[in-house]
């Protein structure tokens, strides 16, 4: 038995991607985006990306970089290198396709990509979401999805570093 090839899900030029979108859009597909570090993963990562794809057919997860990771936590480096975070994700079911996130925000990928479900975490229920009025001006939608954050890298961390600490 011949195995079928398997798809790239990794795409370090979002142009590339882009114009893989467009064909996969021609088949009336819906397109979920998400984005995040998942910089040390756990199950609130594994349930929203979930809930995202639950949205629609395609998930397309931006992660941030290591250069967008550090100017949005500047508190911390980055726990695993991005192409590693990259990797991790991109064996999830869950996700189609992974993509560099190099900015602050998603709001350029967004509209290059335009897709028809934004997706954001819960903890973003009474926060403001920047690429919002991007996403609506095009006549897509932001859902929040997921488990209540009760999740956080970050509390990850101090709990391994806490027998370290004493």
């Amino acid at each position: 038995m011949v195995s079928a090839k398997p798809r790239k899900k990794i795409y370090s030029d979002p142009y590339e991607l882009k114009l893989l979108l467009d064909e996969i859009r021609e088949r009336a597909k819906i397109l979920v985006f998400a984005n995040g570090c998942f910089d040390l993963l756990h199950v609130g990562h594994v349930r929203y990306l979930r809930a995202a794809k639950s949205c629609g057919d395609i998930l397309v997860v931006a992660v941030n970089s290591d250069e967008s990771m550090r100017s949005i936590k500047p508190d911390r480096e980055p726990l695993q290198p991005d192409v590693e975070r990259y990797e991790i994700l991109s064996e999830l079911e869950s996700i189609d396709f992974v993509v560099p996130l190099r900015e602050r925000t998603p709001v350029e990928l967004i509209t290059l990509y335009r897709p028809d479900v934004h997706t954001k975490g819960t903890d973003y229920r009474d926060k403001f979401i920047p690429e919002r009025a991007t996403v609506e001006s095009y006549g897509g939608r932001v859902e929040l999805v997921g488990d209540e954050k009760n999740h956080s890298t970050s509390d990850l961390i101090r709990t391994v570093q806490k027998p370290l600490l004493s």
